[in-house]
């Protein structure tokens, strides 16, 4: 299951070959302060886009809910059985009981908290798929999923409960994100999508009775190593986990289209009986690119405590540099026009494309033309072109990927 925070990034996703996506719209998510938000007018669209494409669309209706809340929640949900939304992801029993009452498919959020199989059995009188808790082992997600396979739990939808927990992407280091920091700093609450991410920075340890101040060895003690299971995703699937999640509604298209391709072919590697230690260096690479906040394994191995980070912002080992737009593309004889607006690129560059139609494209420079002809090298301003078997858009965005070290 992928994120989806745009029209690029939900592309990305489709092409990279995700069996569902997840998305929010208007306030009501646990993403609301994102900048990438669908609204009530695109669930007609991205329902259709995924429709045409196979692929499961779940709206995320998980934050708390208050009393003035809902008359727009119920608006909201009505207009995701209009548009056909698979299902939506919701925590709050108003949010549940009337999305019920309209006949739309309900997945119980990892807001909820569920720890245990009578909590399973409870919720599965209203859902067909629940989110574990995040600080479940996998040998406890096991004794859950046992019991459902052997007692034959299912859902409204007459469907064995689907079991889904968390694969790869950032951590909050509250119990299943139920973090009040934001609320008490910044009158933001986190449980309402309005987190402000205050453990993400550095603090100090000071001394009320003499003001000595110490500065924390590791500075960034509540911020969380992001989540990766994908050197252990054998494990996680033995467990009978049915859904991965991939966190990341706020992220690029770039991370979008990377991660998903990477645990795609991870569990494809895995059902095709071609796991091995040699892929996963490979994937870990990959995903070591884009954004991240260095990785650890999270509670599924038994480990009581969390790894905490020693700097602020990504890790990532390549980053993007913009470019310039698209102008034109050639269908006859495959070749992408753009506009440099900002540096240079020359043949042997990777470079990365996206668009709201496009996803992302990652691909290498092989041969560049400016209005002269062929040249090694385009300079900012002018406009190139190249070879590129898929079509673009001239909203399409043109960026170059470079080693992180030399930026």
């Amino acid at each position: 299951m992928a994120p989806a925070g745009s029209y690029e990034a939900l592309m990305a996703a489709i092409h990279a070959g995700c069996d569902s996506v997840y998305f929010g719209v208007e306030q009501f998510n646990m993403r609301a302060r994102a900048t990438m938000n669908f609204t009530l007018e695109d669930l007609p669209k991205v329902c259709t886009i995924c429709k045409e494409n196979n692929v499961r669309s779940y709206l995320t209706l998980n934050t708390i809910v208050y009393d003035h809340d809902l008359s727009a929640i119920k608006t909201v949900l009505d207009a995701a059985k209009s548009a056909g939304a698979t299902a939506v992801i919701a925590a709050d029993q108003a949010v549940i009981a009337y999305a019920r009452s309209i006949n739309l498919e309900v997945h119980i959020s990892t807001q909820v908290n569920v720890t245990n199989i009578e909590t399973v059995k409870f919720y599965a009188l209203f859902a067909d798929t629940i989110v574990l808790s995040r600080e479940l082992s996998l040998i406890q997600v096991k004794k859950i999923t046992d019991i459902i396979e052997k007692e034959q739990i299912k859902g409204p939808s007459g469907r064995l409960i689907e079991i889904e927990i968390f694969g790869h992407g950032a951590l909050c280091m509250a119990v299943s994100g139920k973090c009040y920091l934001s609320l008490h700093t910044a009158n933001a609450s986190a449980n309402r999508g309005a987190c402000v991410q205050n453990c993400r920075r550095s603090y100090k340890v000071i001394d009320n009775e003499d003001g000595h101040e110490l500065e924390i060895d590791n500075e960034y003690i509540m911020s969380a190593q992001d989540l990766c299971t994908i050197d252990f995703l054998d494990q996680v699937l033995d467990a009978g986990v049915t859904v991965l999640k991939i966190e990341g509604r706020g992220k690029g298209a770039d991370y979008v289209k990377t991660t998903v391709e990477c645990y795609r072919e991870a569990i494809d590697s895995y059902q095709a009986g071609t796991y091995t230690k040699e892929k996963v260096a490979e994937w870990m690479e990959r995903l070591k690119s884009v954004y991240n906040r260095g990785f650890w394994s999270g509670y599924y191995l038994g480990q009581k405590l969390g790894e905490w980070n020693d700097a602020p912002g990504s890790k990532a080992t390549t980053k993007k540099i913009f470019l310039g737009k698209g102008v034109h593309y050639f269908d006859k004889i495959k070749v992408a026009e753009f506009k440099l607006e900002s540096y240079e690129l020359s043949v042997g560059d990777k470079i990365l494309i996206t668009g709201p139609t496009t996803g992302a494209i990652e691909t290498t420079i092989e041969e560049l033309h400016n209005d002269k002809g062929a040249v090694n090298t385009a300079k900012k301003g002018e406009s190139c072109a190249f070879k590129l078997d898929t079509p673009i858009r001239t909203s399409d965005k043109l960026y170059k990927i470079v080693d992180a070290t030399l930026v």
